[in-house]
């Protein structure tokens, strides 16, 4: 949720935020009207009772003549009462609901524009020169790492199984990500697939992304599309101590998403999948301290990049693409040699007060004041990452050289050469 105090004292800004997202400004106004509404039904409310208190000091004192009238409006003001306790519970109701469809405030800086308007900051290390790159899943199939074929027989499109060293790269990289992590004081944490609705709720996920989420009806949770999600509401209705400075999660879970708008989209491999697993990065830190450790976050991502050796861009996201939360999103595309461009592997959004504020999460200030605390994510690892991994280190010979950083994972392998009886390691030892 935005601050209301902000919204009153300056509406203007949030009208040009959702301008620079491409969104309608009348979400502002009717926050402005509900806002009013509310703050009147609460004024009737209160000079209603405070009549009626009054009154009731006054009917013991009063003659007998002035007793019949003061009764009768006591009678009244009781009603009444009832009436307006009624129009602010709703008046309430409304405000909230307008203030849940007010996206967060965009950061100046941001991009203007939708999904293509990004602007790239820097590209890091060098795209390779590949003769007839092979694609992740052709080589993940030829190493049996990879296996969509009987992943749809089993579960349906979009699913698949890792085996082998699939499993063994995906697995190190997640724990490589974890140590790092804690290397840098992140606390490791083992989070919750499945969520109430008030924590997706309040990490923002239940609007416009909400037909991408899985529901379990029956038990009225819904599971996760991020550890982001259950890390967030891991402090809601908490005062948090941030005294020593910031306090921060590293995150695995699963993952699950239904890619509802993504019909015919990536449908090859493991791009776009309804499951997987990732390593997610999470702050709670004061609001003024929010934009350094975006920087922070955003560090961190990139120093796991190095690690697996691949090259990529670093992208300021535009408006119109951040997603409701986010006040401003950096996102780490890796270079996919089969496809000749850049793909998100990793994103790291500051959400200012905007969850906290849903999720009621605050820290005391100086003077011991509570305050909205902010928070910020960050994709450390995911399944994802395999994708250029195998196809950045592919080798002509159908092999993959594996990223130093990942061979004490893979049983110190530098290698991976597919299994005797495949084609690829047949038309080698022809070759040989």
């Amino acid at each position: 949720m935005i601050d209301l105090r902000l919204l009153r004292e300056d509406p203007d800004r949030f009208r040009a935020s959702q301008r620079l997202r491409g969104e309608s400004t009348e979400v502002v106004d009717e926050l402005l009207r509900a806002d009013e509404a509310r703050r009147s039904a609460t004024q009737r409310s209160e000079a209603i009772r405070a009549e009626q208190k009054s009154l009731s000091k006054q009917v013991p004192k009063a003659s007998a003549d002035e007793r019949p009238t003061l009764l009768a409006r006591t009678k009244e003001l009781a009603a009444e009462v009832k009436e307006t306790e009624a129009a602010t519970k709703a008046a309430d109701e409304a405000l909230r609901q307008a203030h849940l469809a007010v996206p967060n405030l965009v950061q100046d800086g941001v991009p203007p524009g939708g999904e293509d308007d990004f602007v790239v900051l820097r590209e890091v290390g060098d795209v390779p020169v590949i003769d007839n790159p092979k694609d992740h899943l052709e080589i993940g199939e030829a190493l049996r790492a990879i296996d969509t074929e009987r992943g749809a027989k089993v579960s349906g499109s979009r699913f698949y199984f890792l085996t082998g060293v699939g499993a063994l790269l995906q697995l190190g990289l997640l724990q490589m990500a974890i140590a790092q992590a804690v290397e840098h004081g992140f606390t490791p944490s083992i989070t919750p697939s499945l969520v109430k609705p008030e924590s997706m709720e309040g990490t923002g996920f239940l609007g416009a992304h909400a037909s991408e989420i899985y529901r379990l009806e029956a038990d009225d949770l819904y599971l996760v599309g991020t550890s982001e999600v259950p890390l967030a509401a891991y402090h809601s209705n908490e005062i948090i101590d941030l005294e020593g400075g910031p306090e921060r999660f590293a995150g695995w879970s699963s993952c699950y998403r239904r890619e509802a708008g993504s019909y015919g989209k990536d449908v090859r491999g493991i791009l776009r999948v309804h499951q997987f697993d990732k390593v997610e990065m999470f702050s709670f830190c004061r609001p003024e301290e929010a934009a350094d450790e975006h920087l922070r976050l955003l560090a961190m991502e990139e120093e796991m990049l190095a690690k697996v050796e691949i090259p990529y861009r670093v992208i300021d996201v535009a408006g119109g693409d951040l997603g409701s939360s986010a006040s401003r999103k950096f996102d780490c595309e890796a270079w996919v040699p089969s496809q000749g461009r850049y793909r998100e592997v990793t994103s790291t959004s500051n959400c200012t007060t905007f969850q906290a504020r849903r999720l009621n999460i605050r820290y005391r200030d100086a003077d011991g004041k509570p305050q909205t605390a902010a928070t910020l994510n960050g994709t450390l690892a995911t399944t994802r990452w395999l994708i250029p991994i195998l196809e950045n280190h592919q080798q002509p010979d159908g092999s993959v050289r594996v990223p130093k950083a990942l061979q004490p994972y893979v049983g110190g392998r530098d290698i991976l050469e597919p299994p005797s009886n495949h084609p690829a390691a047949a038309q080698r030892s022809t070759k040989g």
